[in-house]
């Protein structure tokens, strides 16, 4: 949802109306996050009723940050179940990656709006709940590693109903994060 400077405003001075008289039928504290984080996107996904279904299109910023956080949560939980061997056989066949598996996040002074998308779906909207505890600032550029492993994912998403990456699976993901220059 794109807002005017003027739109914006209104909405901000009307969410601090509703909460200073208790009305509590809308999040305002979700609306005005929204607008000052440039995240009001959010506000077609959040209050559909209210907004409505017609609503622009989801960026596409916003669709990859969430295939890159559900792709990410695919592979921890996956890693998380891998025993002793399992760990040890995807250290061997994704080195370096194979070791320490965790989503980082994005650099937040070069990919600060991926950075900024990811916040707020974990922490304002309650969304890929595993990531909330974290920083999700990596402190180095990782789009691009991300944007690789994502075709990877993908081709395999559909065949993970009922069950998780295997080693050679999670293998494959992690190892396209390799620039291909290396």
């Amino acid at each position: 949802m794109k807002l005017t400077n003027a739109e914006k405003l209104i909405l901000t001075m009307l969410a601090d109306m509703h909460e200073k008289l208790e009305i509590d039928e809308v999040d305002t504290k979700l609306i005005k996050q929204a607008i000052y984080s440039n995240n009001t996107w959010a506000l077609s996904w959040e209050l559909p009723g209210i907004v409505g279904d017609s609503a622009e299109p989801t960026p596409p910023e916003v669709s990859l940050v969430v295939d890159i956080l559900d792709m990410w949560s695919f592979i921890e939980e996956a890693y998380e179940r891998f025993d002793a061997t399992e760990k040890s056989a995807l250290e061997a066949k994704a080195d370096p990656f194979g070791k320490h598996v965790a989503f980082s996040g994005f650099d937040g002074n070069n990919e600060s709006e991926y950075m900024s998308i990811a916040n707020f779906l974990v922490k304002d909207m309650d969304r890929f709940s595993r990531f909330a505890s974290r920083d999700l600032n990596s402190h180095c550029p990782s789009i691009d590693g991300y944007q690789r492993m994502l075709p990877k994912f993908l081709a395999i998403r559909p065949t993970l109903v009922g069950r998780g990456l295997s080693v050679e699976e999670m293998a494959e993901v992690l190892n396209a994060r390799r620039h291909p220059d290396f």
